[in-house]
């Protein structure tokens, strides 16, 4: 008598409960590890290296058999026996899809500027206004805010652009200001919007035009509220009655009632920050990198502080070894920890083009 068993079995829903946040994890890790590294590596002039994961494929398969028989030999109980046998085997098969940001792509996602109209959005979600203008507005209005190199061991920053800041941040806490974003377009001659010609014949606004940004301080009875919106009007050269401001891209405003914000590139934010963060003296007497910048404005720190030492890190939120140096930024400066997570977020929302390019696909199992 003999008997067998065998199957197979997928694993995919139940691993699937597991591996996407393990997934999830290790790529969120990689790619603070890598943004790190390229504003390491933009402090001593190397060029930052962007990989874009495109794909990640996790196969898997479970096969296990059984058999098994009775023997019987009636002339010889001795003869007589059971046998069996079985086997049991998992398979896991990764296949991760990178792809290098270059050409025309890297141009549009790295060196274009982003738009204003993409950035002050993110002041609703909760992001402080000071911090986001900080990392991606060179000037506001003419007022400039701090720079890298040639311009001194201050940066060169306005200390009006900080005050502006600090007034934003205040009402924006307070509920005294906020972002208004439509796809009407503005009335020059009367400083009024005016609904697109491409909207429906309802009345409904179209959402096929150009996105325009306002900034709109809120009717408040708080008397210091009404003095801080009047000193932002002042800093920003606005109406005093005014109740909003478009706000657009360049140095200067076109036309009055607007606000003009001369906006940084990921390249130019990666690049400032690498000028503020620490690096060995040895390294700047040597002529392999030039000084930190110090006072950053009217604050005593950068943004995002980043550390240096010989030693690996403890407690770190991200660290990367580079030319035998730690750097990395501590996991107990909430400050340096949200902004980081700004940039990060700043440079998802700046790739805008996902072009074909070069693909490296890794096996790894």
């Amino acid at each position: 008598m003999f008997c067998g068993f065998q199957g197979c079995v997928s694993l995919g829903p139940r691993q699937m409960q597991h591996d996407q946040l393990a997934y999830s994890r290790a790529l969120g890790e990689t790619q603070k590890r890598e943004m790190l590294l390229n504003i390491v590596r933009l402090r001593y002039a190397d060029p930052p290296t962007f990989l874009d994961t495109t794909q990640v494929i996790a196969g898997y398969n479970y096969t296990r058999s059984m058999s098994g028989g009775y023997y019987g030999y009636p002339a010889s109980a001795v003869s007589n026996y059971f046998f069996g046998q079985g086997s049991l085997s998992m398979a896991e098969n990764p296949t991760v899809t990178y792809q290098p940001l270059t050409g025309q792509q890297y141009a549009e996602n790295i060196i274009r500027p982003i738009s204003p109209t993409v950035i002050m959005p993110l002041s609703l979600g909760g992001m402080p206004i000071d911090t986001l203008l900080r990392l991606t507005a060179q000037s506001i209005d003419g007022l400039s805010n701090v720079r890298g190199l040639g311009t001194g061991p201050f940066g060169g920053g306005s200390v009006r652009f900080y005050l502006l800041l600090h007034d934003l941040k205040q009402l924006q806490a307070a509920g005294a200001m906020t972002v208004r974003i439509t796809t009407d377009e503005p009335d020059e001659s009367s400083g009024k919007k005016k609904s697109s010609s491409s909207g429906s014949s309802n009345g409904t606004p179209s959402t096929d035009g150009p996105e325009h940004a306002y900034l709109v301080l809120t009717a408040t009875s708080d008397s210091n509220l009404q003095a801080i919106q009047a000193e932002v009007k002042r800093l920003l050269h606005l109406d005093p009655n005014a109740q909003e401001a478009e706000i657009v891209y360049g140095p200067y405003p076109k036309h009055a009632g607007q606000i003009a914000i001369l906006t940084r590139s990921m390249l130019a934010m990666l690049t400032q920050l690498s000028y503020e963060m620490q690096v060995p003296e040895k390294d700047v007497h040597l002529g392999r990198t030039p000084p930190t910048i110090g006072q950053v404005g009217i604050e005593n720190r950068s943004e995002v502080v980043i550390h240096c030492d010989r030693d690996v890190p403890d407690h770190s939120y991200a660290s990367v070894e580079y030319k035998g140096r730690w750097y990395w930024i501590d996991d107990n400066d909430f400050r340096s920890k949200e902004a980081f997570t700004m940039v990060q977020v700043l440079s998802a929302l700046a790739a805008t083009s996902h072009g074909t390019g070069a693909v490296v696909t890794i096996p790894a199992g």
